[in-house]
């Protein structure tokens, strides 16, 4: 294996979960041999004092050990906002190593999760359809687990990893979105064959601008390449950081793992550069029925946290 991939952790203010999430990083498997770059975005204008108070504590917990075999901290004077600063912060360490793990403040992994990024990497690295890795996977109760991994023409924002020749083609300003407007069988595909409103939300993204995402625009890219990103047959991710405390995750929108096995491992890769129609077929039945659990409650959240512009991107 080449060198082990760097992995670029994004924080604010949230201690417990940073914490928690530092925890698991740090028994993973490579966790000993990787280096790792912890972004801590800056107090926003007007902070009270108990905003600010999180911030310290949050950056207090990233400098408390030494999570990996190299910790780099870069603390930020100002506040960027959660796209800004992912999109540069990934740039600016894809760009100088051509390849990345990304995680966020509220993702837990499970103890193979950087064995499957950086296998990943590696088994991928030549394959210009393949742009992303993605550690997360719905958890889908109607497929048996094993042990693999399969590819779709989809994007996910939850504990990833990318090349330098895949995340230079990211356009922030999504050229050409506006087709989704008048072509309704573009949106009907953006959108998994209608199965979620990823036009709805870059729409808002570019024009409303009610919402803040770069994995909107990062599935945008994807799409209009037909470009592929690898998943794992069982998540080896999982978001804890649905509640008050989070800025774009106040609402739980049904996709956390509730079963999460943190020793499970991924051991088999796709040797077919190609979508898997029958997991397609089975992802858009999750969504479309509210993850198997059709219920009002479920719409309700959904609803409440797409229109309030919490609503984290899950695609």
């Amino acid at each position: 294996m080449k060198e082990l991939a760097p992995i670029v952790l994004f924080v604010y203010n949230r201690p417990l979960h940073t914490q928690q999430t530092l925890e698991a990083l740090a028994v993973n498997e490579l966790a000993a041999e990787s280096v790792l770059y912890i972004f801590a975005d800056g107090i926003k204008p007007n902070a009270t004092d108990k905003d600010i108070e999180k911030v310290e504590k949050t950056r207090q917990v990233i400098r408390n050990k030494n999570w990996c075999k190299e910790v780099h901290i870069i603390e930020r004077d100002n506040n960027i906002g959660l796209a800004a600063s992912v999109i540069s912060g990934v740039t600016e360490i894809v760009n100088k190593f051509g390849r990345v793990i990304v995680l966020e403040d509220d993702l837990v992994t499970g103890s193979g999760f950087l064995r499957f990024m950086n296998d990943a990497l590696e088994q991928y690295e030549n394959e210009e359809r393949v742009w992303q890795v993605s550690g997360y996977f719905f958890p889908l109760k109607n497929i048996r687990s094993s042990s693999s991994s399969f590819f779709l023409t989809f994007a996910s924002s939850w504990g990833w990893a990318t090349w330098q020749r895949a995340w230079k083609h990211f356009d922030p300003l999504s050229e050409g979105y506006s087709r989704l407007k008048t072509e309704k069988e573009l949106a009907y595909h953006f959108d998994i064959n209608g199965s979620y409103p990823y036009t709805a939300m870059l729409l808002n993204q570019m024009e409303q601008k009610n919402i803040d995402s770069w994995a909107i625009r990062w599935w945008w890219s994807i799409f209009i390449h037909n470009a592929l990103t690898l998943f794992p047959d069982k998540s080896l991710v999982n978001n804890i950081g649905y509640d008050e405390e989070g800025t774009h995750t106040k609402y739980d929108n049904g996709h956390s793992v509730v079963e999460f096995d943190c020793n499970y491992q991924i051991s088999s890769f796709p040797q077919l550069i190609a979508p898997d129609t029958n997991m397609l077929r089975k992802l858009q039945g999750y969504l479309i029925n509210g993850h198997e659990k059709s219920n009002n409650q479920i719409l309700l959240t959904k609803l409440k946290s797409f229109f309030k512009g919490n609503f984290l991107i899950i695609i």
